[in-house]
């Protein structure tokens, strides 16, 4: 009996692994099938079939031997350096807005202030600041991160500044009365009360960081990266090697997205389970 209990069990849990698989991706499935099928039929051109620019990917980033893990010398000399620019930009975003908006959200008049010198910021398109920064700073990665940062830091501090001016008045008096000093109220009270609306601005930030550092590298004067390389690709119309980048941008954003959900997840999980308990 036990055994056949344990055979149950392992056929229900790998029923469940394979009904979260359909769930998940088979409309995704159902997609690429179609525009397979569509793409062969149409046999046109500009539209490549999956399969073709899979094959094209393979052989621009990933045909080279296991002593290099299958990482050719385009993918190093592109996707790593693009990759790298992302990195720290997105990092300075992170810090640089999560430390002004907890200054800025704990108070009231010095929030009201530069709110809208804040509001103006945001609102202009990075593209138009970027003239700017290629007149001060010479084109490179300097020029390249402080651009992304620029555009890349809003959605951080104006949400950890929301998030640090909803902390309840009454949580915040109770910590007063126990007189927790204000690094304790910051740390034990109004950090753990802002993260949520954090991870939020967190999430566009790398929205934001990925989109912005494939237009840094499309400026004239840049010598690697996968901007660079798509540029490349559009001047000698290689349609096949247009395809593959802009695949390779959604994996990149999907991966990172999916990577900073779950740090996102273990960070709440008293709040995901508060919510739980409330509803």
């Amino acid at each position: 009996m036990t055994a056949i209990a344990t055979g149950r069990r392992r056929r229900g849990l790998a029923w469940r692994a394979l009904r979260a698989v359909l769930d998940r991706w088979l409309v995704f499935a159902l997609a690429v099938g179609a525009w397979e099928w569509g793409a062969r039929a149409a046999h046109d051109t500009f539209f490549p079939p999956p399969s073709e620019i899979v094959g094209r990917m393979h052989q621009l980033w990933f045909s080279a031997g296991a002593d290099r893990f299958f990482l050719t010398k385009t993918a190093t000399g592109n996707i790593f350096p693009s990759l790298g620019r992302m990195a720290v930009a997105f990092a300075l975003s992170a810090i640089t807005g999560v430390l002004l908006g907890m200054l800025l959200g704990r108070s009231e008049r010095v929030y009201a202030y530069v709110d809208p010198v804040f509001q103006f910021a945001r609102a202009i398109p990075p593209p138009a600041i970027v003239p700017l920064f290629m007149v001060l700073m010479h084109i490179g990665s300097s020029m390249q991160i402080t651009s992304i940062v620029f555009s890349a830091v809003w959605p951080v501090l104006i949400n950890t500044a929301d998030g640090a001016r909803a902390v309840d008045p009454l949580q915040v008096e109770s910590a007063r009365v126990f007189r927790l000093s204000p690094m304790a109220r910051l740390r034990r009270l109004i950090l753990p009360s802002a993260l949520p609306k954090i991870f939020a601005g967190l999430r566009l930030s790398l929205s934001l960081s990925l989109i912005l550092m494939v237009f840094s590298e499309l400026l004239p004067g840049t010598e690697n990266g996968l901007g660079f390389q798509l540029t490349d690709a559009q001047s000698r119309t290689d349609l096949p090697t247009v395809w593959a980048i802009v695949v390779l941008l959604g994996i990149l954003g999907y991966v990172l997205n999916t990577v900073l959900t779950a740090v996102e997840r273990r960070a709440l999980a008293w709040h995901l389970a508060a919510r739980r308990v409330e509803i």
